[in-house]
This record gives C-alpha cells, structure tokens and sequence, in this order.
C-alpha cells in the first residue's frame, strides 16, 4: 500500500519498522524541547507528519513496549484511530502510568503505526439472533 505523507520536519526521518518482521512503523516525536511527563499525567505529542489514508483503511497509533515495560509509559487512546479524511498532523496522547517522571526527547520513537483495513457495515435489522455457547455473559464469562 503507498500512503501519501507530508513531512512538517525534515530532520526526522520517515515511520520505519524496526525489523522485517514488525508490524508497526515507529512514530517519532516532534517537538522542539524536551517534554517531561510526571507521573499520572498524560500530554499531546506531535509526530511532525500528515498522511492521506487510502479510502477503506484507517491508522492505528499503539503503544510502543518497551516504553511500557521500562517507564509505564503507553498510549491513552490505544490504540488511536486516524482515520482515512484526516489531514492534520498526527498526535499521539501519551500518558505516564509510572511512579516517576519521564522525559521525552525530539527523534524519541514514541509509538507505532499500523495500517488496517476497514469493512463496510451494512445493518440487518431483526428481531432476534441465533443463539451461542456464550450467550450473553460479559467480562469475564468464558472462564477464570
């Protein structure tokens, strides 16, 4: 798939994955100083990028682990949906679920991006459904 990009910082460079075999492409933060993220507090990190999603797809924006595992560190929204008639520049609300302050450096990869195909739904409105193993129990219902 091509996806069309504006670049709004042309020292960063564009999303790649980190391996062949990776899903997502590491989005990076474009700011121009530091931001720190204190403990419990969540901050709007710019990407420095716009992108023209084909029609049919949409952008996921994730967490990224290690920043999880090292500094509780993930992405609020997980994962965030950009979706194909977005034009704006891509953000990522990143929240510090950790005990300590983190620092987030410009060029930081701060989450990943995966591209998804999206269905078109047509409703079927009926007046009941066929029944299932599960029923209707909720969290939790399939086991211990």
């Amino acid at each position: 798939m091509k996806i069309r990009v504006q670049r709004l910082a042309e020292d960063l460079p564009l999303p790649e994955k980190a391996s062949v075999g990776s899903s997502g492409l590491d989005l990076q933060a474009h700011i121009t100083s530091p931001v720190v993220l204190e403990a419990g507090r969540r901050q709007l990190i710019p990407t420095g990028l716009r992108l023209e999603i084909p029609t049919g797809f949409e952008a996921q924006v994730r967490p990224r682990s290690g920043l999880a595992l090292r500094h509780g560190v993930t992405v609020l929204n997980s994962p965030g949906t950009i979706d194909a008639d977005y034009r704006g520049e891509v953000g990522v609300v990143l929240i510090n679920l950790g005990q300590e302050a983190v620092t987030v450096e410009r060029g930081q990869r701060i989450a990943q991006l995966v591209f998804a195909k999206v269905e078109a739904v047509e409703w079927d409105l009926v007046d009941g459904l066929q029944d299932s193993d599960r029923g209707a129990g909720g969290f939790g219902s399939t086991g211990a």
